[in-house]
């Protein structure tokens, strides 16, 4: 039996089977099968990206910020394409605005022959005052209104940053263009560690960070039609095992 997670409310959702008779043996298992029409969209987190300091602020777009890869994260987004090109059936990449993001699907565009499409409403959630690499900063050294986003689970107790509904609503809002534009469809979107947390969190029906801190260039996995989205994965990396 395949089970997976189903935000239709019926908790459980079974891999779709063949109607044929029953054979002498009797009825096997069967692998997992997305149903007709949905589309799986492959989340992947962009590579790791530049150290943040607190004397060089990443520079912002549109109030977020907007650091380049690290060369480390560089190589993970190479590792990256070469696992997807060869497993993968990828119809249309989407990256946000964010450059980390575009930097991490380029090796893969250019594998598949493919433009990385912009969607807006998937970028980071926003953190008011502590953007421009402040955030890590403020981790690293135990501020202690860090320690209280950790602790509630909540973005907005930094000062300016994202309320939880706009930032699930905008989610929601991207992640179903995606879909409506790709019907039975594979799909790879280069978001970001606390974009994929609130998506998976909201495709179970939980809240907070259960889902936050996914592995640069990992790849979680949304199988998603309308209203119905099914959880298959989290955080795979064998890609970066070496």
């Amino acid at each position: 039996m395949v089970l997976s997670q189903d935000r239709t409310g019926g908790g459980i959702t079974f891999g779709e089977v063949n109607d044929d008779a029953e054979s002498v043996e009797g009825y096997r298992q069967h692998r997992f099968t997305p149903w007709p029409g949905a589309t799986r969209v492959l989340l992947v987190r962009h590579g790791e990206s530049a150290a943040a300091h607190p004397d060089r602020p990443f520079p912002l777009k549109d109030g977020h910020g907007d650091p380049p890869l690290h060369a480390n994260g560089e190589r993970q987004a190479e590792a990256l394409a070469d696992r997807l090109a060869a497993t993968e059936d990828v119809a249309a990449i989407y990256v946000t605005t964010l450059r980390r993001t575009h930097q991490t699907a380029a090796p893969l565009a250019a594998l598949l022959g493919l433009v990385p499409i912009v969607e807006p409403d998937l970028r980071e959630v926003h953190l008011g005052e502590w953007e421009g690499g402040e955030f890590r900063v403020r981790a690293a050294n135990g501020d202690p209104v860090f320690a209280e986003v950790m602790r509630q689970q909540r973005w907005d107790l930094i000062p300016g940053a994202e309320s939880h509904a706009d930032f699930d609503a905008r989610l929601q809002a991207g992640l179903g263009r995606i879909v409506r534009a790709n019907p039975h469809r594979t799909v790879v979107a280069v978001v970001h560690g606390g974009v994929i947390g609130q998506l998976l969190a909201h495709c179970v029906g939980t809240s907070g960070f259960a889902f936050v801190g996914s592995d640069n260039a990992s790849i979680s996995e949304l199988v998603v039609d309308g209203d119905r989205q099914v959880l298959r994965r989290f955080n795979d990396t064998a890609h970066l095992r070496n």
